[in-house]
């Protein structure tokens, strides 16, 4: 069946897992227990300077940017909400 010209294909609805907030999180809870488990220094770059509780700064982020995730996908279904009943 073909379109014409001018007629705008429906959005799909919003879905969590393609918001990138929510992956970086994850990673960052990866790479977070991970230090956990193994000590700070797996997870220290390559000349950085030696810092206790690394992990924990991690995690906090990975926080951070759940929060961040949630924020962003409350919004863009509140925007595909009205989008939709308009």
């Amino acid at each position: 069946m073909k379109r014409s010209k001018g007629v705008a294909k429906p959005a799909a609805p919003p879905v969590w897992w393609k918001n990138t907030y929510f992956w970086i999180a994850a990673l960052l809870v990866i790479v977070g227990v991970y230090g956990l488990l193994r000590g700070d220094a797996t997870i220290r770059d390559p000349g950085q300077r030696p810092e206790t509780n690394l992990p924990i700064w991690y995690l906090a982020a990975a926080a951070l940017m759940a929060l961040n995730g949630a924020l962003s996908h409350r919004l863009t279904v509140q925007h595909y909400e009205e989008e939709k009943n308009s």
